[in-house]
């Protein structure tokens, strides 16, 4: 699972900069060591861990220099699953929204889950369907249930949202 994404080298001691993808950054504070990379992820030791303007600075063996440290530039940084943050009932992570089949309230289906862009605001869903592509805010008043374990979301579309859905 991502946590974060090496932003860039901070300093000249070979500490990096990370964009968090957790809604916890006090978790890099309980690991020992992180994998880094998305496609040959490797386990790397973390050596320190600090706050820093409301982000999270590592400092990650092997890269004692900011040279070196460059390297890592744009990397994610995953922990197993087994290593996640219990969620309370009803949260979810993202990736396990990853191909669920998004329906109506009325039953008719729109297609597949197939990305999530994370915005500001709240998040998008991004679903391919036999009516094209669709973009759906994660709000309360557009998605009434995920049911992760049923593989479905139901969604209750506003006017205009879905362009040729006679509901």
């Amino acid at each position: 699972m991502a946590v974060g994404r090496i932003s860039k080298p901070h300093g000249v001691r070979g500490e990096v900069r990370v964009e968090l993808m957790t809604d916890t950054p006090e978790r890099f504070k309980w690991l020992d060591t992180i994998y880094i990379g998305e496609v040959n992820p490797r386990q790397v030791a973390i050596d320190s861990v600090r706050v820093h303007q409301g982000g999270v600075l590592l400092r990650l063996a092997g890269y004692p220099t900011r040279t070196e440290a460059e390297q890592l530039r744009g990397e994610l940084l995953l922990v197993p699953k087994a290593e996640a943050v219990p969620l309370e009932e009803g949260e979810y992570f993202l990736y396990q929204l990853d191909g669920l089949a998004v329906y109506t309230v009325s039953g008719t289906y729109i297609g597949r889950l197939v990305e999530v862009l994370e915005t500001g605001a709240n998040n998008v869903f991004v679903v391919d369907g036999p009516l094209g592509q669709h973009l759906l805010p994660d709000i309360p008043d557009v998605i009434k249930e995920i049911d992760i374990e049923g593989g479905r979301i139901v969604i209750m579309p506003l006017p205009g949202l879905i362009d040729g859905l006679d509901e």
